[in-house]
């Protein structure tokens, strides 16, 4: 990938909170930060990622079917810690090639998203390496890449909204069957839902409701309605475990309906108290 075409996805990934066009749009992206094996220097890269559940994401080192690994790769192979950009979220990580059956077992599930990673490997005769990104959380999700706390409000709830909508068209383009991917990246956004939630109730709502009392009854209607989402999650997981396509479906698309009221609405009435002078 040119420096300067790789540079101008950076800048705009950055710009939009993980959100870029042309050929990276409506696909899972994020930004890889190395350390130079040589150099010694940090070098980023944007690139393709897909959802492992847990605390880890998995990342290609296609090099679009090169004979020859990504520099990234290289770099991680002599330093594994890395920094990853989320559009939401910047944190540290571990790096961790994987092999044998669990190599297999990722790289299946990635085909079967994509068919275009096994197209990659018909063009070269190294065996692509599958590498997980280890969350190192120390605590926390890591830092929010926003400027205030209502803009980080507003580009999480988008980050829900990206990858709901993205769970969505993998349904629609389904072939009839709940691959072993697209589940993986169902339970991964019911997870973080959860933990987001589970977030705002601990430690966001009381705050607010200490701070501005006239807003008690906005903060109970979304603990409520948080209630109610975590039900359709439920409804979600089951129909999952039943892999009960139809069924699966229409969980979606019911949790994408309440779920997109719950979010304006939170953004219409919290983002002001957030962001109101203290």
């Amino acid at each position: 990938m040119p420096n300067d075409f790789n540079q101008q996805v950076i800048d705009e990934f950055r710009a939009h909170h993980g959100r870029v066009g042309g050929p990276f749009e409506g696909g899972r992206l994020l930004l890889l930060t190395t350390t130079g094996a040589r150099t010694g220097t940090p070098h980023t890269t944007a690139v393709g990622y897909f959802p492992d559940g847990g605390e880890r994401v998995l990342v290609i080192a296609s090099a679009g079917g090169s004979p020859k690994h990504p520099d990234w790769y290289h770099n991680l192979l002599a330093n594994p810690e890395v920094t990853v950009e989320s559009g939401v979220f910047t944190y540290g990580a571990h790096a961790v090639v994987l092999a044998g059956e669990e190599r297999e077992q990722a790289w299946a599930r990635a085909v079967e998203v994509d068919p275009g990673w096994a197209e990659y490997q018909g063009k070269t005769e190294r065996v692509i390496p599958v590498v997980a990104l280890h969350a190192i959380t120390n605590g926390g999700p890591g830092k929010i890449n926003a400027s205030s706390p209502g803009e980080a409000i507003k580009v999480v709830h988008d980050a829900f909204r990206r990858e709901l909508a993205l769970i969505r068209k993998e349904m629609a383009a389904g072939n009839g069957t709940l691959g072993a991917q697209l589940r993986v990246n169902c339970l991964t956004f019911c997870q973080g839902l959860h933990n987001h939630h589970t977030g705002e109730d601990t430690m966001m709502f009381p705050f607010l409701a200490d701070r501005h009392p006239e807003a008690t009854p906005v903060l109970r209607r979304l603990g409520e309605e948080h209630e109610q989402i975590a039900f359709l999650v439920a409804e979600l997981r089951r129909t999952l475990a039943a892999e009960d396509v139809a069924a699966a479906r229409a969980e979606v698309e019911r949790l994408t309906l309440d779920l997109e009221a719950h979010l304006t609405y939170e953004e219409e009435e919290l983002i002001p108290l957030l962001d109101a002078p203290a």
